[in-house]
This record gives C-alpha cells, structure tokens and sequence, in this order.
C-alpha cells in the first residue's frame, strides 16, 4: 500500500496535513514529512507531541484523511508530487509502535497509528 514515490516524499521536506472528524465538527493538524515512519505490515506511525483534540477525534470516528507531497519529487506531470491517503487511526502510548518512535522523538507521547485504506498519487 506504500509506494515507492510515498516513500520518496517522505525523505523530502514538506508539510503533512491531517484531518479528523470529532463531535464538534472536523479538524486539522500539521506535522513534517520526516516524521513519519512505515511499519513492515504497511501502517503508517505518526509522533504525537500534542494532537489532543485529534486524539479526541479519532476516539469518536477512526478516519482521517492526510496529504503529503514535495515539490523535490516528479510528480504526474512535472516536477511535485503529492498524495492523499485514506485511512482509520489510532493512538497508542506504549508497545512497539510507541517505541521506534520514541527512540526518535524525545518529546513524543503518543504514536498515532494509520492502517492504510488507500495511498493515492494527486499530482
């Protein structure tokens, strides 16, 4: 469900979004391309500094919505290339998915854990 040009935009600097519906309508939070890492199964591990009300979202509705992209990485039609991807999250504060990124983020203290619905190229 990764691919090979997610992977790429990954490396690259850039602004991710993450949108999540609550009971008070929806929401939106940034982090850095950097930051997140893959898990062999496809999942994808977001460090969570802060993100308290997106952790209040995904407790009432999973699904979040996130997008990606560099300008560094050719794209569809040129140079860019960015990304949209559908999934259901969760937030963890201990076990495996908590400690690879704990080991690198000293300020995190959650791991906001996506699997994957669909990863599709926008540009």
């Amino acid at each position: 469900m990764i691919s090979e040009k997610l992977l790429e935009i990954m490396k690259e600097d850039g602004v991710v979004a993450i949108a999540t519906l609550g009971e008070d309508g929806p929401h939106m939070v940034n982090t850095w391309n950097s930051y997140l890492r893959t898990t062999k199964d496809g999942r994808l591990l977001i460090p969570a500094g802060y993100m308290h009300r997106t952790e209040a979202n995904i407790a009432f509705n999973p699904e979040v919505l996130i997008t990606l992209g560099s300008s560094k990485v050719k794209g569809l039609n040129g140079p860019g290339a960015g990304f949209l991807i559908k999934g259901k999250a969760q937030f963890v504060t201990s076990g495996p998915d908590f400690d690879v990124l704990k080991g690198k983020f000293a300020w995190l203290r959650a791991t906001m854990a996506v699997t994957i619905d669909s990863a599709t190229q926008t540009w």
